[in-house]
């Protein structure tokens, strides 16, 4: 105890020092027994919550999740999906993979014209482009192996916050009027987002959701059946097949979510546990952190030409292996998760990297060249060090734009993530590779990298973000921020960030992010850089757990609007 109390004392002091710190000076948010944050305030607290009634960490990711469908409609769901990796206190790690599914009544051309061609936003707007939503499975799934407390329990703060009303934030408003557009094609999405009158809920008013409040009523009640069967699926099913939609009741009745082991890779000082297939993310990062393990990247001086430089040439060619070769595993029982994740491979993809030229990006030639919008995170610890890093989505913002009627919430576009055009890569980032074609049933590839980290054998780290393909970049900078840079976790998160996706080939910085003479040292290297003037490089939410008093430190990332950090 004095230790501890020593700890704590010793960090008040320092809070000046690390305000003073060059990185942007944020502090973070400290508790000592549990912790959660989230892309809503409301939402964390819930969680937190949750965590002080004698929940586990799973318990408090359920019910903040749940919270989220309400207070964060633009990606907290229940009509998509997404990804858990859990570490309990004894540091056993698994993941749950709840991501959609394809339709049984999907086939690969769905999308194409009769040229072959890709019809315009048909796979991303509208009741076509949603896949079977996973997110209630995925929770009661691992609520059923993991968790502490009774679900109902879990459930009903979800239900309370969708009945009682919401104070409408100044981001919820805001999105209303730059959607309306889109949503007034979407007469239930008008019913739920908008007044009676059709006019908008100004910051500060009450925002009911009866409908959502219904259906919730139903999983409290029901768990996985109160959603995949009963009402919830009949009225699902309806609302598709009166709306050109394919998903049936077979569809839902059959779902279902899926325990995998994790991805697992080291890094400097750390061990890392991260999502397996059907994300891209997991592999993609201990890819990425196998071949920077051979740099000095502190001694290449954080945001250098030559720092961004390396960073760039690495992600190009992750991306391009996971362009190459990523998908569903149930569908692709061959990938080479065991070779991209080598210390040996990433060997010889650093011995192609060279200091003084960019790389190009041969949508041909995928990664042998190399050889020789809107989604939400939210992470937890609890008292006992159990923790979880849980992504999940809609795919784009609002996702489908569509609400299911009667029903209270938005579905998914997830068959967006599917590669549209079979056998069509080209250099403006359309990818046709096979193992991510669209099949009954199968799993569209993902970007979401939930992801834990391990020091000595302890909980160190829980890290994740939003942001389609820029999520995977996004972490691995936050964790090379803390690792390499030693900064705090609101440091690491708050730092600018690049991303290169191989294909289109373009390095995309942060406005401000990068000097104007980085950027002159960056073109003559040959990347072709592109400043971006708004944020596309999600919103990550981490805790980072201090070694030597055992607080936890947690941020939410500023660039969500409605983010905040709840612990006790």
């Amino acid at each position: 105890m004095k230790h501890r109390i020593a700890s704590i004392l010793l960090l008040v002091l320092l809070l000046p020092l690390v305000a003073l710190t060059p990185t942007g000076g944020r502090i973070p948010s400290y508790a000592q027994h549990g912790m959660v944050v989230s892309a809503s305030t409301i939402a964390s607290e819930v969680g937190r919550d949750i965590l002080k009634k004698g929940g586990n960490a799973i318990d408090a990711a359920v019910a903040t999740a749940f919270a989220l469908a309400v207070t964060w409609p633009a990606a907290g769901n229940i009509g998509g999906g997404g990804f858990i990796v859990y570490r309990d206190h004894q540091g056993k790690v698994t993941t749950f993979d709840f991501r959609e599914k394809a339709p049984l009544a999907a086939n690969a051309k769905m999308y194409l014209n009769e040229k072959g061609e890709l019809i315009d936003e048909l796979n991303h707007t509208g009741l076509l482009s949603v896949g079977v939503p996973g997110t209630v499975a995925g929770l009661y799934q691992a609520h059923a192996k993991y968790g502490k407390l009774p679900w109902a329990k879990l459930v009903q703060p979800a239900v309370e916050l969708a009945d009682k009303g919401i104070p409408i934030s100044y981001a919820l408003n805001q999105q209303a009027k730059n959607m309306r557009k889109t949503w007034e094609q979407f007469p239930s999405t008008m019913a739920v987002m908008y007044k009676g009158d059709k006019s908008y809920y100004e910051p500060g008013e009450t925002w009911k959701q009866p409908e959502l409040a219904k259906t919730l009523k139903r999983i409290k009640k029901n768990g996985r059946d109160g959603f995949y069967k009963g009402e919830t699926a009949e009225k699902l099913a309806a609302f598709m097949k009166a709306n050109n939609g394919i998903i049936t009741t077979q569809d839902l009745e059959q779902y279902q979510a899926v325990e995998r082991k994790p991805v697992e890779g080291t890094y400097r000082n750390v061990k890392v546990f991260t999502m397996p297939p059907p994300s891209s993310g997991g592999t993609a990062l201990v890819e990425m952190l196998n071949i920077l393990e051979g740099y000095d990247l502190k001694a290449l001086g954080y945001k250098s030409a030559d720092y961004i430089h390396v960073l760039s040439e690495t992600m190009r060619r992750a991306f391009a292996d996971r362009a190459e070769h990523m998908g569903d595993p149930d569908f692709n029982p061959d990938l080479p998760i065991a070779k991209l994740t080598s210390k040996e491979y990433a060997a010889r993809l650093r011995k192609t990297i060279t200091m003084d030229l960019a790389s190009a990006s041969d949508s041909s030639r995928y990664g042998q060249l190399y050889e020789g919008t809107s989604t939400t995170h939210l992470s937890v610890v609890d008292e006992q060090g159990g923790a979880v890093s849980l992504t999940y989505t809609l795919e784009r913002s609002y996702g489908s734009q569509v609400v299911a009627e009667g029903l209270g919430f938005f579905l998914n576009d997830e068959m967006g993530d599917f590669n549209p055009v079979p056998g069509v890569t080209r250099t403006d980032g359309l990818i046709g590779s096979e193992p991510n074609q669209i099949k009954p049933g199968k799993r569209m590839l993902s970007s979401m990298t939930p992801t834990i980290l391990e020091k000595d054998g302890k909980l160190f780290m829980v890290i994740g973000a939003p942001g389609g393909r820029t999520i995977i970049n996004t972490v691995l900078q936050v964790i090379l921020n803390v690792v390499d840079h030693d900064m705090n976790i609101a440091q690491a998160i708050e730092a600018p960030r690049i991303h290169h996706q191989w294909l289109p080939d373009r390095l995309n910085f942060e406005l401000y992010g990068l000097s104007p003479d980085t950027q002159e040292k960056l073109k003559i290297k040959g990347h072709n850089i592109n400043e971006l003037n708004h944020n596309m490089q999600g919103n990550a939410m981490g805790i980072i757990v201090i070694p030597q008093s055992g607080l936890r430190s947690g941020a939410a990332d500023s660039r969500s609007a409605d983010g905040g950090v709840a612990g006790y």
